[in-house]
């Protein structure tokens, strides 16, 4: 199966991962960074590392500077696995044309701007339109049934905030993010505050797995905090019904509305308005009544 894009898509599509390893072998193709994130949550898995050029965020479509020659070594590889399914959770025409080169017995996907030729499986979209709702529909036509995320209840007062995100337009300024820690410590809580340049995946990991909740952007660090059974609370300019953690207990505060959403990571304006105008009395109201149930 194949994840090729962010951390937090790698997080989400975990679930599914660790179903499919309890009926069969499982390769997956992604970026390096879900070498840790397997090594925690499905060590069953193997990984075979693939950095896509369509995926960089500027860029993708500079033919010259894509790695060509890598790209034919890992469908080399591919090709002598004979694997009996390829599987893609991604409607990405790009993606399903690399798959169909595998030459796996079977390409099975979600079809756009004509890649159901390329498909010997087409599925329907989702009418959910969240992420995990793709590869549930995967995990029904296996007869696979994917267990909801771990509960763990929590049982002390630490807080980790994670301030960062991969992308500009999903940062809240870190000035409020401190704002909202300096009140929270005020009021008896023990808060850690990191960001993405203190240590390595397998570090920040551990890290999150000692929180009792958790605060941040939406990134990556929230979906692993909730594949880890903390609760989380999102700060964050998409649309939580697309892109919230799966923890039954996380919340979300949304930007404001725009006309554009669902934007992704490409802000039509030189500043998300929609984040930047989420103040932090209003993230201290709805956390502290999130902390309080």
């Amino acid at each position: 199966m194949t994840e090729l894009w962010g951390l937090g898509d790698l997080a989400l599509a975990m679930p599914f991962l660790q179903t499919a390893a309890r009926h069969t072998q499982v390769t997956l193709l992604a970026k390096a960074y879900a070498a840790p994130l397997l090594k925690r949550f499905a060590p069953e898995v193997e990984l075979i590392e693939f950095d896509a050029p369509w995926t960089v965020f500027k860029g993708k479509y500079r033919l010259n500077r894509w790695p060509w020659q890598e790209m034919r070594q890992i469908l080399l590889q591919l090709k002598d696995r004979r694997f009996s399914a390829a599987v893609s959770a991604r409607p990405d025409p790009r993606e399903h044309l690399f798959l169909r080169l595998t030459r796996a017995d079977q390409v099975i996907g979600f079809p756009r701007a004509g890649s159901g030729l390329l498909l010997s499986h087409a599925l329907p979209p989702p009418l959910n339109l969240h992420r995990t709702a793709y590869w549930g529909k995967h995990a029904h036509r296996f007869g696979w049934e994917v267990k909801p995320l771990p509960l763990r209840p929590p049982s002390g007062r630490h807080i980790v905030i994670h301030i960062g995100a991969a992308q500009p337009t999903r940062r809240w300024p870190t000035e409020r993010f401190a704002t909202i820690a300096n009140q929270l410590t005020a009021a008896g809580w023990q808060v850690t505050q990191i960001d993405e340049t203190q240590g390595s995946l397998d570090a920040l990991i551990e890290k999150l797995a000692t929180a009792d909740h958790f605060i941040g952007n939406d990134s990556g660090p929230g979906h692993i905090a909730a594949l880890l059974g903390v609760p989380t609370f999102t700060i964050g300019p998409q649309l939580p019904e697309v892109f919230a953690t799966q923890h039954p207990k996380g919340t979300w505060i949304n930007g404001a509305p725009c006309k554009y959403k669902p934007c992704r990571d490409y802000c039509r304006y030189s500043t998300p308005h929609c984040l930047m105008e989420i103040n932090t009395d209003a993230v201290w109201k709805r956390l502290t009544t999130w902390l309080d149930n």
